[in-house]
């Protein structure tokens, strides 16, 4: 496993995290990797979209659309 180093963290949200992390029952380094993981585990914008286009494309036409239509109002 590869090692990180994040340099200049402000105080602030060094104490925040150490915090958070207490709160969690975790390790600062615990805390932080699961925030990592998570946040890797997110899909992008382009990847949501990219499967948003792959589900719903159709192979439908309007033809068979208004076939459909006429068909349920005959049932009627």
């Amino acid at each position: 496993m590869t090692a990180l180093t994040i340099r200049d963290v402000p105080d602030d949200i060094l104490r925040a995290l150490k915090v958070r992390a207490a709160q969690a029952g975790k390790s600062l380094q615990g805390y932080t990797l699961d925030l990592l993981a998570r946040e890797a585990a997110k899909p992008t914008l382009a990847e949501m979209a990219a499967r948003l286009e792959r589900e719903t494309r159709t192979e439908l036409r309007t033809d068979d659309i208004l076939d459909a239509i006429e068909e349920a109002r005959e049932r009627r």
